[in-house]
């Protein structure tokens, strides 16, 4: 009984996701997804109440050494759940102009938060791969969703046949793993990292098998090769979704499997990571420039980004962890910006899906214009934005660590990556408008696309109570 206490969150969204099934099936079939939309939001509410309800006082192992219950997992579950639960407006207002009765989106939606809260969770490798799989089948039906579309399928496709790729390295990695050590526990895993000899290079081959399956949720090179078409197959919610609380899911289980598991190999895996790293800031940063699609710049953009939330991660250290964990935050809220933008934009009859349609954006509207400007000011990196923080605090600490080439090639790369960013300000503020129509949307989605812009803009004046509660929470891995 004290073990289920401690997993109320993920029980009750459990029970709701399914209560949310269930309104979807006995709705009337001539009625709007209304119903379907406000039983997923006050769902997500819930779920969040009762985070805020059992915030753990410190860290806890659950149900025979499976789950991990702390602070860092209740904090980046909260910004996950946050995340979707702004999606949901987004969807609703693209869904609205469509006239499209995809009330899927939403029930697939919870099931892969559910994914996500056990991923984040996970202290088995077991636990791991049921919430990284949990969330992946979900993902792979959302981005099919659209079964009229002939480049939703064929996303669909790509990311199913990939995904599983990816997903048997992971398992085949956890199967050395625990054939060298014999265990799962992340925790028993992490007095075994620390062997010498032959015992070593066989947890270092796992460790190889492991860092491919955490690479390809990620999406950095060359495990990237899903990614664009993705982005652009999939429908403007379901590219938002992917791009935003995913992420956050996938960086907690880098965290859980290398630093909690795999800390005594971090020699070892922090070399992986920097091909990885630079591999992705180059490729990611360069091809972004030759894109006229800005859902594909923008996948191409996430490679880039990704690269350098890695720059944390291989420092192997909690101050590392923390600013892998404050970028990760701030670029899921970036990302989740530009692709509301996007879906502001969209008609009924064509999806603003070209940079071109960003043209003269200033003129129709100065004050998304205005958002926009500051979504990409911040992922070019220009200070005081929040991207500029987020990119600062990940090189001062790889600096730190003794990789300061490292940070000279980040920094490089990140100037390149520049021009691609300000080019969609200079299409919205220095070139004419191809449509002269007003922006169409909804109240709720200028409301809430307004508040995640401004959100961005106050991270960037004030990053300091953000990054304190990433430090706070990442404290058990000083060692």
């Amino acid at each position: 009984m004290t073990d289920l206490g401690l997993i109320i969150p993920e029980t009750s969204l459990l029970t709701l996701a399914c209560v949310v099934l269930l309104v979807d099936v006995f709705r009337s079939p001539s009625s709007s997804n209304a119903m379907t939309f406000w039983a997923a939001i006050i769902s997500v509410l819930v779920v969040l109440s009762q985070m805020a309800m059992y915030f753990p006082d410190g860290s806890a192992i659950a149900f025979y050494g499976t789950i991990k219950l702390d602070a860092m997992g209740t904090v980046l579950k909260a910004f996950a759940l946050v995340l979707v639960l702004l999606s949901f407006f987004y969807a609703r207002d693209y869904f609205e102009k469509n006239r499209a009765q995809f009330s899927e989106y939403y029930i697939l939606s919870l099931f892969a938060t559910l994914g996500m809260l056990v991923l984040i969770s996970a202290n088995s490798m077991l636990t791991v791969y049921l919430g990284l799989e949990l969330l992946s089948l979900s993902l792979y039906s959302m981005v099919a969703m659209n079964r009229d579309s002939f480049e939703s399928s064929e996303a669909a496709m790509k990311y199913f046949i990939l995904g599983a790729l990816a997903s048997g390295m992971l398992l085949y990695g956890i199967s050395i793993l625990y054939g060298v050590s014999g265990t799962l526990q992340l925790d028993e895993l992490l007095s075994h990292s620390n062997a010498s000899g032959q015992e070593r290079v066989l947890m270092v081959f796992g460790t190889v098998f492991v860092i491919v399956g955490i690479a390809f949720k990620l999406g950095v090179v060359p495990f990237h090769m899903w990614l664009p078409d993705v982005y652009q197959g999939a429908s403007t919610p379901v590219t938002l979704f992917i791009g935003t609380a995913p992420k956050i899911a996938a960086f907690a289980m880098a965290i859980r499997l290398l630093a909690d598991g795999l800390q005594g190999l971090a020699v070892e895996w922090a070399g992986m990571l920097v091909i990885l790293c630079i591999l992705s800031m180059a490729i990611g940063n360069i091809v972004a420039i030759a894109q006229s699609n800005i859902k594909r710049m923008l996948a191409y953009s996430t490679i880039a980004h990704m690269g350098f939330l890695l720059l944390g991660i291989l420092a192997a250290n909690s101050a590392g962890y923390a600013a892998s964990m404050f970028y990760v935050i701030v670029y899921a809220l970036m990302s989740m910006g530009a692709f509301g933008t996007i879906i502001l934009l969209s008609r009924s009859d064509t999806e603003a899906d070209t940079l071109s349609d960003f043209s003269g954006l200033a003129k129709r509207s100065p004050w998304f214009a205005f958002i926009m400007l500051v979504i990409m000011f911040s992922m070019a990196g220009v200070p005081p934005f929040a991207g500029f923080w987020a990119k600062w605090y990940v090189l001062k600490e790889v600096i730190a660590a003794g990789y300061v080439w490292l940070a000279g090639v980040a920094v490089l790369f990140s100037i390149i990556g520049a021009y691609y960013y300000l080019r969609v300000v200079k299409l919205m503020y220095f070139d004419d408008a191809t449509d002269g129509k007003a922006v169409e949307a909804s109240q709720d989605m200028k409301l809430v696309l307004s508040v995640n812009g401004l959100a961005i803009f106050a991270l960037g004046i004030l990053p300091g109570a953000l990054m304190s509660i990433c430090v706070i929470v990442t404290i058990p891995y000083s060692g």
